[in-house]
């Protein structure tokens, strides 16, 4: 008599989220804390050196693992500043950037890139406010952001505050966030230094939008 065979095992879908710092970090993890129902593993990567060229590989690298996605989150006020700082005759940052994000476009397909321009906070900002203004640096975005979030602070303990974490603070305003978001529209080739924020990919992934409908 032949044996039947046993159904296969169905595995959580995982996602490898590769950030440049640490608050996106603590935003994920108390992302995960506060929706227990989402059964996808969300892992922050930070890679040893923060340069780009760095990030890129860890995203391509993670690629051919066991995720189900990889996101590259990246604070693009990074990126011109090193192009603002960059030598003459020096290969530029943000050239470097726009070959490696059409490399990953054409050549991953479970690789999601996300710009933030100029930092996640301007990501917090959208959550209460509808803005197209460009801010040139993070400092900027967190002068607004403390408008709606007095005391917000670059600091774990802010972040990770039991029962009134960042995650927390900020979702009851999530759906305004991500309508928000994408009315900016995507990364302009031609216009890389505009107001850009791309969270809401995350968050309408075909793995997670239930839970944020």
């Amino acid at each position: 008599m032949r044996k039947s065979k046993k159904p296969a095992r169905k595995t959580n879908p995982a996602f490898a989220v590769v950030v440049d710092g640490e608050t996106e970090v603590w935003y994920l993890q108390m992302l995960k804390r506060n929706e227990q129902d989402i059964r996808v593993s969300i892992k922050p990567e930070i890679p040893n050196k923060k340069s780009i060229e760095e990030q890129y590989n860890l995203v391509s690298d993670l690629s051919g693992k066991e995720f189900t996605k990889v996101f590259w989150i990246i604070d693009f006020d990074t990126v011109i500043k090193e192009e603002n700082e960059a030598p003459k005759g020096k290969k530029s940052p943000i050239k470097t950037f726009i070959k490696y994000r059409e490399d990953l476009f054409n050549n991953y397909s479970n690789v999601i890139v996300i710009v933030n321009n100029p930092c996640l906070e301007f990501w917090f900002l959208l959550h209460f406010k509808k803005t197209s203004k460009y801010y040139c640096t993070c400092s900027e975005a967190e002068t607004q952001l403390k408008k709606h979030l007095e005391n917000y602070k670059k600091t774990q303990k802010f972040f990770t505050k039991q029962n009134n974490d960042i995650y927390l603070k900020l979702k009851p305003h999530l759906k305004t966030a991500i309508t928000n978001a994408s009315a900016l529209g995507d990364f302009d080739y031609q216009n890389p230094r505009k107001a850009m924020c791309k969270m809401e990919r995350l968050f309408q992934s075909n793995e997670l939008k239930k839970h944020f409908e």
